[in-house]
This record gives structure tokens, sequence and C-alpha cells, in this order.
């Protein structure tokens, strides 16, 4: 059969047009039932603007469920901001002040995760519009009535109102993992020992998954508290679990039994991760940790040196199940045993939420966080913006702050290219919106007709065509709404065009002044100081290692290789990989992040390098725990010299994450293939400097995961 041919939306048009039905339900429904039902025109204005700053001028990351929440709690904060905004109106000076300490709190409120990021912009609208004359407290009622109603509208359209279908939470994906995980670890228990390459492309699809730029914004676990802390933690440890199998290959002895203790803990972390009732670790857990310790104390002296290698793979899977499960355990709700919650890696665990909250904030009220530069940066320029339409008088002057707060960019370059292509846009409305006021004059039904039209064009192209469009679009949107609120002639349009001149102007000299710089280099930043940490405390447990003699965490050996300070870099670290995950996208940008190093595995070599230290430092159990000999000179020089060779490339990848003005493009050759200290065999080695090769052996393949190009295995 003929006819024409059907053709789908593109994908972007499809999202925005579908955010664009519900911003313009909404709007309109509060503008017109106000206007004209009600006959006041301050509470339409209220309710359309309530509306169009947190469904079209914020990006509040999620599904319509997830978005009509955070709408929900922000409530309060609304009417708080509307009433501030309404009272310090007074004077400009206050006003200003106002601007300066509300612009900087609302914008440095990001660092509480994506949720509050993704509503700054529509927060500081709404304390924006009712800091302009008229000083008019009596009006407070009518306009906390219409953002009320705008609010309550639009958190029913976003919970019922085109439902879209929801991506599978950060639980899931790490349940899927772990369940991989036991399918992998069973599947090496048993003949042929060894991953199918089904299996082996499973488990890395499954870790894959779990990388921050795979998963939604709202599903990343970016914020401060102990439970977002304990799942970023427990994908961490997954992504090390389904690695270390992936390297695996047997025949076993022992190490047998430990792997399918690994696969029944991985199978109970999953549907602990799952909520499936009473499915806590316990028996599991138990039975693991007796199995790796059997493990670990068999056959103290020499031995086959193949069966002591593969044994101590075998200890590094078991170590990341274990930590696996007890992150879970965190993450979630239940019963968590004390005593698997080692304070070194667990820090967060007893700790009240309100301290992690303040370690958050005070970690970021520094010059060199991103957030902090960010919050001052925006609270600056709108404070100026509003002293400028002050003391100017500037009509309408909330436009000029609205461009000030929408075109302001984290560099330089961006915001200066972004003010280009918004003020020929806003030249192009402006030109539409004097042809069309003077063609229509003061027929308010027309305006009331074309205005939802125009609004569902506007917020489903601007979003998809970008900054031009949106603010172009955007000029003949509110030029409708004003036009059914007084009488307009063609002039408005030249009062929005010298607006948005102006607030652009100032956004743009505040974004060369004030820290130009985005997340990436902060967290480029951390990270590499992370590593040079860690590449200490790996020269420092090899050596102690070669040494022998007592000491174990907390009683000198590990504190005075610099534990603590790693902890704290890695602390630091997370926190500057949380700012980059939950760092808010540019307003109107729809382009996702250029691929770049693996973020989360240098995460994952700070944590195993803690958690090496702390497991081959440790003195055995036993009444007599400070007996451990040296190795033998010929050991204990091979340990000393892959233990160099690994801090070394730590200290060439953290140069790639933070390079100089001289470091090379690309870091040199992890792998060298002439040296063959990770496959020597000494004379005479016992278990633990296999134990230490196998750690060593395993940081090399992490660093090699943190530089692979996107697309590669990981």
């Amino acid at each position: 059969m003929g006819g024409v041919p059907r053709r789908r939306l593109p994908k972007g048009y499809a999202a925005s047009g579908v955010r664009a039905v519900r911003v313009t339900l909404v709007a309109a429904a509060g503008f017109y039932l106000f206007l004209y039902g009600f006959g006041s025109s301050v509470a339409a204005t209220y309710a359309l603007f309530s509306a169009v700053a947190l469904a079209g001028l914020s990006r509040i990351p999620g599904t319509g469920p997830q978005r009509a929440a955070t709408v929900l709690r922000l409530v309060p904060v609304c009417w708080l901001l509307v009433a501030v905004g309404t009272f310090l109106s007074v004077r400009t000076w206050s006003a200003v002040a106002g601007m300066l300490v509300i612009g900087f709190v609302l914008a440095f409120a990001a660092v509480g995760g994506p949720g509050p990021a993704g509503a700054g912009p529509g927060l500081q609208l709404l304390y924006i519009l009712p800091s302009f004359p008229p000083y008019d407290p009596g009006s407070l009622g009518v306009r906390l009535i219409g953002t009320t109603a705008g609010l309550a509208l639009l958190v029913l359209a976003e919970r019922h109102l085109l439902p879209e279908p929801a991506p599978p939470p950060y639980r899931e994906l790490a349940a899927r993992a772990a369940d991989t995980a036991a399918h992998c670890a069973r599947e090496l228990a048993a003949p042929p020992y060894a991953l199918s390459a089904a299996s082996a492309a499973r488990a890395r699809e499954a870790g894959t998954g779990l990388r921050s730029l795979k998963v939604p914004e709202a599903d990343r676990p970016a914020g401060p508290g102990a439970r977002d802390r304990a799942l970023t933690h427990t994908g961490l440890a997954a992504r090390t679990l389904l690695s270390r199998l992936s390297a695996l290959h047997g025949p076993w002895d022992g190490a047998g039994e430990v792997l399918r203790g690994v696969a029944l803990l991985a199978e109970r972390t999953a549907a602990r991760l799952r909520l499936r009732g009473d499915t806590g670790p316990g028996d599991a857990y138990d039975g693991l940790a007796a199995a790796r310790a059997r493990l670990a104390a068999a056959a103290p002296g020499p031995a086959d040196p193949a069966v002591l290698r593969r044994d101590a793979a075998v200890l590094e899977v078991a170590d990341a199940a274990l930590t696996m499960a007890t992150a879970a355990s965190l993450a979630v709700p239940g019963p968590v045993v004390a005593d698997r919650v080692q304070p070194g890696r667990f820090w967060y665990a007893r700790t009240p939420a309100p301290l992690l909250w303040w370690h958050r904030v005070r970690g970021h009220a520094v010059r060199r966080s991103v957030f902090f530069q960010n919050a001052v940066r925006i609270g600056l320029a709108l404070a100026a913006a509003r002293l400028v339409a002050g003391l100017d008088t500037l009509p309408h002057g909330f436009w000029a702050m609205l461009a000030t707060l929408s075109l302001t960019r984290t560099t330089v370059g961006e915001t200066w290219s972004t003010i280009r292509i918004a003020l020929a846009g806003t030249f192009a409305g402006a030109l539409f919106t004097a042809g069309l006021l003077t063609v229509v004059g003061p027929h308010t039904p027309v305006y009331a007709v074309v205005l939802p039209l125009w609004m569902l064009l506007a917020f489903t192209v601007g979003p998809v065509r970008g900054v031009g469009w949106a603010q172009g679009m955007f000029t003949v949107l509110v030029a409708m709404v004003f036009a059914q609120l007084a009488p307009a002639t063609w002039q408005l349009a030249e009062v929005r065009m010298a607006d948005v001149l102006i607030g652009s102007l100032i956004g743009g000299v505040f974004g060369l002044l004030a820290w130009p710089r985005g997340a990436h280099d902060e967290l480029g930043r951390a990270t590499a100081g992370l590593l040079r940490r860690a590449a200490e405390t790996v020269v420092a447990t090899s050596a102690a290692v070669a040494a022998g003699g007592a000491g174990g965490p907390g009683e000198g050996a590990v504190a005075g290789r610099g534990y603590r300070s790693l902890r704290h870099a890695l602390i630091m670290a997370e926190s500057a990989y949380a700012q980059f995950q939950s760092e808010p996208a540019h307003f109107g940008a729809a382009a996702p992040r250029p691929p770049g190093p693996d973020w989360q595995a240098a995460l994952m070599t700070g944590h195993h390098v803690l958690w090496g230290a702390d497991r081959l430092t440790a003195p055995p159990d036993g009444p007599a725990p400070s007996a451990v000999p040296p190795l033998d000179p010929e050991p204990a020089a091979g340990l000393a010299g892959i233990g160099d060779r690994v801090a070394g490339r730590m200290l060439l990848v953290s140069a790639h994450l933070d390079p100089g003005g001289d470091t090379p493009p690309v870091p040199a050759p992890l792998r060298d293939p002439a040296y063959r200290g990770f496959t020597a065999e000494p004379p005479g080695a016992p278990r633990r400097y296999y134990a230490a090769a196998s750690w060593l052996d395993s940081l090399m393949t992490d660093l090699e995961r943190v530089t692979a190009p996107e697309g590669a295995p990981r």
C-alpha cells in the first residue's frame, strides 16, 4: 500500500516536547485562572513564573515522580524566597544585599547533589521576581497564593501527566553487578576454572554500567549522606570485584571454597540491595571471612609459586566481595553488624548526618572549590545586575537579571560565545515582537489564544536548538504575557533587547573575573593528589612487607606510612568527583560531557591501596601477632622493585590527570614489556610475597583502566 511514510519525531524534540506540554499546561492554567477567572494580575504572574522557574529554567533531574517530590520539598523554600524578596525590595541597597547573599546560598546549595543543583536557577528567579518595585508587602498573600497554585499544578503534572519510563536506579545497577559477580565466581569454581567469553563480556558490561556517565543524573549517589556515600562505595567495590574475577583462572586447591563463598555473598548482597525481605549478608559474610582466613593461613612457608600466585589473586577477590557486602548493608535500610564496619574504609558509617553535611559544606567553602567559585560568580553577577537595574530604574529590570542568570557560564570562552548567540536570538525575537505588537495592538484576546501555542513551541524548540532560539522565542513569549497584563507597544521589544544586553554583559564581565574554570580541572588536581599519596603508601607498604615485624593499622606502621593523609586525599577526591557528577548542565544545553579519564577507576585505585595496606601490614591472628619474619634478600629486593615500578606509574598517571606546562600529552606505557618483576618467582618466596605482588599487579590494572580510551575494555 502507498501513502505517506511514517516519520518519528527526533529523540531530542520528543523529550523536550513532553516537558513543554507540562510547562505549558501548568503555566497557562495558572495564568488564565487568576487573570481572567479572578481578575488578579499579581497572582497570575506568580503562578506563571513559578511553573516556568522550576520546570523551564531549572533542570531538576529524574523521572516525573522524582521531580514532583523535589518540587514538593521546595515549596517552603519558594515561599521564603518570595517573602524575603518582597520585603527587601523596599530599598535598592537592601535588594542588592539580599541578592548577593541569596544568590550565593542558592548556588552553593549545589553541594547537596543533582537535585539542589538543578533547582538552583529556578529558585533564583523566584527571589528576583518580587525583589523589584513596587514595594508592596500588602500583596504578599496574593503573591504566595499564585506561587502555591503554580507549584501545586506543577507537582500534579509531573506526577501524573505523560509519565516516562523510569530507568533502573543505581541500587539496581549495583545489584545486577553483584548478580554478575556471583555468576562469574560460580563459573570459576567449577571446571574448566575459567570464564567463558560471554561471561567476561557480561562482567565488563556490568562494571561499565556503574560509571557515572552511564547513570542518569538523578540516580547518581552524589549526596553527602551516609547512604549515598555507601552506595558509591558499593559501586566501587562491585567494579573491583568484577575486574578481579575477570583476571582469574584455575585450577584451585583450597581457593575453590573461597570462590563459592564469594558467589553466595554476592547473591545475598544483590538481594539486600533489592530490599528483598531479611536478606542481609549474615552467615554468608561470616562463611566467606572464615574461608578467606583459612586460605591466608595455609602453608605459611614456601610452596608451589603458581598456587601461591593464584591464591593471592583469590584473596583479592574475597576482600572486594566482603567490602561490597558491607557497603551495601550501609546503603539500604536494615541492620549492620558493627564489627564489620572498619573505621578506615567506612569512616562515614557512624558519623551523624548533620556532621556529614557539615564536612561537605566545609570542604567546599574554600577558594579551590568549584562550587564555591560558581556561587561567588553568580552571586556577584546577580547583585551587580540588581544594582544597575535599581540605579538606572530599568523598566522590566528583572529581564536583565534573568539574562545574567541564564547566560553566565563557568568558562570565559563559553560565556562570551553564549552571549553572542543569545543576543542574536534576542534581536531576532525583538524584531518579531515589535511587528506583532504593532499589528495586533491592544487586542488582548489574540495574545490569550496564541500564548499557549507559542509557549509549547518555545519550550519544545529552545532546549534542542540552543540558547539563541531559546532567548529569541522567550522574548516573544514574555511580550505576549505582559501585553495581557497592561497595554504594550512595540517599544516593549526595545526594552527587552536593552535589558538582555545589559544582563549578558554583566554576566560576561563576572565570568571573566571570577575563576572561569570548570569542575574538570579541580577533579584532575584532587585525583592527581590522591595518586601521589597512593604512590607513597605503595612504596612504604612494599618495604614493610619485605621487612616483616610488628605493626598494623592504628599501631604506627600504617599511620607512619601516611595512611591518614591518603585517606584524607581519597575523601577530597571523592568530594570532587561528586561535585563533577552533580554540576548542573548549562541552561539550554543538551550535549553530554565528552569522554575523558575513568575517574571512578582512579578512586577505585585509592580504595584498593588502602585495602591492601590494611591487609598486608595487619598483624596475623594469634597470641603472638608480632612474629612476622622478614623476606629473604631476593624476594625482598624483587618486591621493592615492583613497588617502585607501580609508584612510578602512579606518578605518571597523576601527571596525565593534572598536567603541567611541559607534561607530555600521553603518559608512558604503564606496562613495560621488558620488566619481568610481576611474573618473577624468587626462590623461597613465602605466601605474603605473592599476596603483595598480586596486590601491586592489580593496582597496575587499575591504572590502565584510568587512562584507557573510551570504548576500550575497562
